[in-house]
């Protein structure tokens, strides 16, 4: 199969390395890299930035009026809506805490699927997010379904958080992300489960390149 038509679904909860892998294959393979998370972050932020709260019809509204779209720079990859980057943005803690009621919502999440998909169409790219293998692509050539620990999850976050000039309690986190593997869980819409299909990565112990050369070798037999 020509690498320009696969399609790898990574899914996960939070911190699980998902998008740091997916961005690293990508870059190896010269595929696309599309951070789901970074679309339902940027949906959050525009709720909190309105006040909308869960007004859904204003929230598409505005990422219509708004689109949200992405570029690079040299210190990586950039998230915008419209005009406005909101790269560092979508990163706070309030943003973090508020993603789970957001990207909850079924309006939200079918407006966001549609524009997942139609990136996804035209093959070449690997999608990263909590419902890839199971709702966005479902047929994807290849599924994998990362997990860890609470503890090393928090771990990661907490040195993340940092390494951003992002002010972190590491118990409070640790709190936050078990609580919001149980909120993305029991959801209602698109909840967090691994596929039938997808292939299951612990990845507590393991270092990225690790985990990259583990997925990769399953790449490569496409």
């Amino acid at each position: 199969m020509n690498l320009n038509e696969i399609r790898i679904a990574i899914d996960g909860p939070a911190s699980s390395g998902k998008s740091t892998v997916a961005k690293i294959i990508a870059k190896d393979f010269d595929i696309i890299y599309l951070d789901t998370g970074a679309m339902y972050r940027a949906a959050t932020y525009v709720a909190l930035s309105n006040d909308l709260d869960d007004d859904f019809a204003q929230i598409i509204a505005i990422l219509k009026e708004n689109p949200i779209s992405f570029g690079t720079s040299s210190e990586g990859q950039l998230v915008y809506v419209g005009e406005v980057d909101v790269t560092h943005a979508i990163r706070q803690n309030d943003v973090t805490n508020a993603v789970s009621k957001i990207s909850a919502i079924p309006e939200i999440r079918e407006y966001l699927v549609d524009a997942q998909r139609e990136i996804a169409s035209h093959g070449g790219i690997v999608m990263d997010g909590r419902d890839i293998g199971t709702v966005v692509l479902p047929d994807a050539e290849l599924k994998i379904f990362l997990v860890a620990s609470v503890e090393e999850r928090a771990e990661r976050r907490y040195k993340e958080n940092l390494a951003k000039g992002i002010e972190t309690d590491y118990e409070q986190l640790k709190f936050e992300i078990a609580e919001r593997d149980r909120k993305d869980s029991t959801r209602e819409v698109s909840p967090l489960k691994q596929a039938d299909d997808a292939i299951l990565i612990d990845t507590t112990g393991m270092s990225i390149a690790a985990v990259v050369s583990k997925i990769e070798s399953f790449v490569k037999k496409f």
